[in-house]
């Protein structure tokens, strides 16, 4: 039984699965509500549940890219379960987890899913999956101006299926009648499947170690010296 952890946008999302059953879920929006419900929305799937934490087998969480708060509320609260508990921790792609959860709610065949997160202006965090879940174009920040990028899958006769926060600012640019992009936010219940295949496979995160992937780092501009 894993709770799985979703913090990476504003989408606050949370989800306790096990052997590929969702058996609770709690979702909130808005940028201003991690920190202040993340914890609420767990012990109201526990109690759904009707388990205590110490009944977990693992908590996972998605850690990135996304907004570089929400990822830090996110993994500091599983690392502070994981190390409480003495349970291990499972780190999500979270464009991985995106587009596994577009997959389940907009299953098509010969398609590759696009899973897109603003980095606001013209820019995403995106990535390429196949039907299995490959990872075809690894995670990266891509500056939208047109559909060039998507060409070798348009060609193909391939469906792309666009989802997330950051695909609505690029669907004037995309034209291409093979490019379908559906609503479909980030959410826990995209994290399940991930996340039990790696407990099984006893790959779990460094407690100590592990941290968000940012992706980018923030941009910070630094006070000027008085002179």
């Amino acid at each position: 039984m894993i709770l799985n952890i979703e913090t990476a946008t504003p989408v606050c999302s949370v989800a306790i699965g096990e052997n590929g059953q969702v058996l609770a879920e709690r979702m909130l929006k808005g940028r201003q509500t991690h920190a202040a419900k993340l914890t609420l929305l767990i012990q109201e799937c526990l109690t759904e549940v009707g388990i205590k934490l110490q009944d977990l087998d693992a908590v996972a969480v998605s850690h990135g890219p996304g907004s570089y708060t929400g990822l830090r509320i996110g993994l500091s609260t599983a690392k502070g379960l994981c190390y409480t508990l003495d349970k291990p921790l499972i780190t999500i792609k979270t464009l991985a987890a995106l587009a596994n959860v577009t997959k389940i709610n907009f299953p098509t065949e010969n398609a590759v899913y696009c899973p897109m997160i603003d980095a606001r202006r013209m820019e995403v965090y995106t990535a390429i999956y196949d039907n299995d879940g490959n990872e075809l174009v690894e995670t990266r920040p891509l500056i939208v101006e047109n559909e060039d990028f998507f060409e070798s899958y348009f060609k193909n006769n391939q469906t792309v299926i666009f989802s997330g926060d950051g695909s609505t600012k690029c669907q004037s640019m995309i034209t291409n009648p093979n490019a379908k992009f559906v609503e479909q936010e980030n959410s826990a219940v995209g994290m399940l499947a991930l996340a039990e295949a790696k407990y099984a496979k006893g790959i779990f995160a460094d407690l100590a170690y592990s941290s968000p992937f940012y992706l980018k780092s923030p941009n910070i501009t630094k006070p000027k010296k008085k002179l």
